[in-house]
C-alpha cells in the first residue's frame, strides 16, 4: 500500500514551498523593522509608525480579495509570476526617499503584490498535492510559513542592530528576484474541471469568497485573532514579567513544536479526518494561552510557547486543508483566498482591537480571557464543521 502512495515531495512542491517561504520571510522581516525605519528616517509618530506596519496587511487583504476571483481566468502560474514581478518591483521602491506618504503607499502596494503571489502559491500547492495526501501535504507546505515567521523576525532584528536599512531592503530585493526566478520552473497541471463562465453582471459575493470555505474560515478568523495577541504583545508581556531573555526563544520553541508534530498530524487528518486533529489542537491552544497568562518563570513561559505552537500551528494547517478539500478544483483559488482573507483579518485587525482590551485588563488577564475564547472554538467548530465530518465518517464506515 505504501508503494502505491502518490509522491508528495516533487520538484513543483519544493519550488512552490520555497517561493512561499521567501514571501513570508520578507513579510515578517519588514514587519519588525519598518516601524523603526519610519521613526528614524521620517520622524514618524508612534501612531504613524503603526500605520506604516499595519497598512501592509490591508494591502495583502486587498490583493487576496480581488485575486481569488481572477486567478483562474489569468492562470495560476501566470498569476504567481505576475505577483512576484510586482512584489520585486515594489520592494525596490523602499530605496526611494519621497517622504512618509510615499512609504505608506509603497507598503500598501507591496502588501497587494504579496497577497497576489501568496494566494497563487497556495492555490498551486493545493492543486499539485495528491488528494489522498492533502492534509499531510498542506501541513508540510505550511511549515514554510512557520519557519519564515520564526527566522524572518530574528534576521530582521539582527540586521537592524548590526547593519543599515539599505542592507535590509537589498536582502528583500534579492529574495524577490530569486523567488521570481524559481517560479518559472514550477509546472502547474491543468485544472480538472474548467470553471463555468457566468455572464451575469452585478456584484456576487461568490465571485470573491468561496461559500463552502467560509464556515471553516470562521474558525481560522477566531484562532488568528487569539494568536494576534501573541504576535503583537509577547515582547511587552515578557518585559512586564521580566522574562526578556526567554522571549528571545519563544518563537523558536513555537516552531519546534510545529516541526515535531506536523508529520504526524497531517497524516492523521488524511487517515482519520480533521476532527481527530482539530479538537485536541483547539484544547492545547487554549491551555497554552492560559499557561501564558500565569507564566512567572522562563520554563513556564517557553512551555506556553510550545503548546501554542502545537495548537495554533495545527489549527492553521488543518483548516486550510479542510477549506481546499470542501471545494471543487476549479474554485481552489477562491477557497485558498477565502482562507487567507479570514486568517489575515484575524491577525491584522486583532492587535488594534486587543489594544483596547489591554488598557482595561492588562496582559495577563487578556491571555486568560483569550484562552476561554479559544476553548469556545471547540463548540463553534462542532457546529460549523465537526458534526458534518463525523456523520460523513460514520456513513463511510457503515457503507
Amino acid at each position: 500500500m505504501t508503494k502505491n502512495k502518490p509522491p508528495l515531495w516533487t520538484k513543483d512542491f519544493i519550488l512552490t514551498s520555497s517561493v512561499n517561504f521567501f514571501l513570508v520571510f520578507v513579510f515578517y522581516l519588514l514587519m519588525v523593522t519598518i516601524a523603526v525605519y519610519a521613526v528614524q528616517e521620517f520622524g514618524a509618530s508612534n501612531s504613524e509608525a503603526g500605520l506604516v506596519t499595519g497598512i501592509f496587511i490591508i494591502g495583502v487583504l486587498t490583493g487576496r480579495i480581488f485575486m481569488g476571483r481572477a486567478i483562474d481566468r489569468i492562470g495560476r502560474k501566470k498569476t504567481m509570476i505576475l505577483g512576484l514581478s510586482l512584489f520585486t518591483l515594489t520592494t525596490a521602491f523602499y530605496f526611494l526617499d519621497f517622504g512618509l506618504p510615499f512609504l505608506l503607499s509603497t507598503r500598501f502596494l507591496h502588501g497587494i503584490t504579496l497577497g497576489i503571489a501568496s494566494t497563487a502559491a497556495g492555490t498551486i500547492i493545493a492543486q499539485i498535492i495528491p488528494m489522498s495526501r492533502k492534509g499531510e501535504g498542506i501541513g508540510y507546505f505550511s511549515l514554510s510559513t512557520t519557519l519564515a515567521t520564526a527566522i524572518g523576525p530574528f534576521i530582521g532584528l539582527y540586521m537592524s542592530q548590526n547593519s543599515s536599512f539599505e542592507m535590509i531592503f537589498t536582502l528583500c530585493l534579492v529574495l524577490g528576484f530569486f523567488s521570481l526566478f524559481v517560479s518559472w520552473f514550477v509546472t502547474v497541471p491543468p485544472v480538472e474541471a474548467p470553471p463555468t463562465i457566468d455572464d451575469r453582471k452585478g456584484f456576487k459575493i461568490s465571485d470573491y469568497v468561496e461559500p463552502k470555505a467560509v464556515p471553516i474560515a470562521l474558525i481560522t478568523l477566531i484562532a488568528g485573532f487569539c494568536y494576534a495577541s501573541v504576535l503583537s504583545f509577547i515582547s511587552f508581556y515578557a518585559d512586564f514579567r521580566e522574562l526578556i531573555e526567554a522571549a528571545t526563544f519563544f518563537f523558536l520553541v513555537y516552531s519546534i513544536a510545529i516541526l515535531m508534530s506536523r508529520p504526524f498530524t497531517g497524516r492523521l487528518m488524511d487517515v482519520k479526518g480533521a476532527n481527530y486533529v482539530m479538537y485536541p489542537a483547539i484544547a492545547i491552544f487554549a491551555v497554552g494561552l492560559l499557561l501564558l497568562s500565569t507564566a512567572q518563570t522562563s520554563f513556564t513561559f517557553l512551555l506556553a510557547g510550545f503548546l501554542i505552537g502545537l495548537g495554533f500551528g495545527n489549527i492553521q494547517s488543518t483548516t486550510q486543508a479542510v477549506a481546499v478539500k470542501l471545494t471543487p478544483s476549479h474554485r481552489m483559488g477562491l477557497a485558498t483566498s477565502t482562507f487567507f482573507i479570514f486568517m489575515d483579518a484575524g491577525l491584522g485587525f486583532g492587535p488594534y482591537l486587543l489594544g483596547f482590551i489591554i488598557s482595561v485588563t492588562g496582559y495577563s488577564q487578556l491571555y486568560a480571557i483569550l484562552s476561554i475564547v479559544a476553548a469556545a472554538m471547540m463548540v463553534l467548530y462542532f457546529l460549523l464543521h465537526g458534526r458534518k465530518e463525523h456523520r460523513a465518517n460514520r456513513a463511510a464506515t457503515t457503507a
